[in-house]
């Protein structure tokens, strides 16, 4: 009975819902000026040194991004001429972080007594009567104290930055002029960018180029289907 409590709570202890799916929590924080909104035709752009447009992993990326585009009326430019906004798409992860906790489980144990039952044989042998008697209890269990262990958890930290430039002016004064800034993060166990990617997307695409006026948390499971619109995946 034990050892059935002990697996109760390390299932709870990560983070698991009763689904079996993990939860996913991110952190959406956007800003954007007063014009951000009239500038809808984009060119996108990787903000990685070094990742240029034909970057397999940037052009896996830059689909999700481009759903979610698309889902806020924003449409990709044919050329150059036409687009008044450039999005740059910036993206990572960063090293393992082991992070010790404490947590404390019940012991299982007798609390006391439910029944007793009494049961025996009597012998008589002239006028004595000798009796061989029994008693059995029956003992109750429950909660008897608790018992604190310690692990360790490795946690990832996983972003994406996607920034909005206005085009037009660029092309006019060669300026980078900012005019909205979406930042998306997630801290948890998995250390697969490709696999949070897509829920990172999701969580952003009520806030992508809008002004939020402080971080809002946001929890996804795989399985939601906004997480699936971004993979492109049918929904039920």
């Amino acid at each position: 009975m034990r050892n059935l409590i002990v697996i109760i709570f390390m299932t709870l202890l990560a983070g698991c819902t009763s689904t079996g799916q993990p939860t996913f929590s991110v952190s959406v924080d956007s800003l954007a000026s007063p014009v951000a909104m009239t500038k809808k035709t984009y060119l996108l752009i990787p903000g990685n040194q070094g990742i240029n447009k034909n970057d397999l992993q940037f052009q896996e990326y830059e689909n999700y991004l481009k759903r979610v585009l698309n889902g806020k009326g924003y449409i990709a430019a044919n050329s150059q001429d036409d687009a008044d906004l450039v999005i740059v798409l910036s993206y990572g992860i960063g090293d393992p972080q082991a992070q010790q906790y404490s947590y404390s489980i019940p012991t299982w144990g007798k609390t006391g007594v439910s029944s007793a039952n009494t049961y025996g044989t009597a012998t008589t042998y002239g006028n004595t009567t000798s009796v061989n008697a029994t008693t059995t209890y029956t003992p109750t269990y429950g909660v008897t104290g608790s018992t604190t262990l310690t692990g360790t958890r490795t946690t990832f930290f996983r972003y994406a930055l996607i920034t909005g430039y206005d085009y037009t002016e660029f092309k006019k004064s060669n300026k980078e002029v900012q005019i909205w800034k979406t930042t998306i993060s997630s801290t948890g166990s998995s250390g697969d960018l490709r696999r949070v990617f897509p829920i990172l997307m999701a969580a952003s695409e009520p806030y992508l180029g809008t002004n939020t006026g402080q971080k809002i948390p946001v929890s996804l499971y795989e399985s939601d289907n906004a997480v699936k619109v971004i993979k492109g995946l049918a929904i039920e």
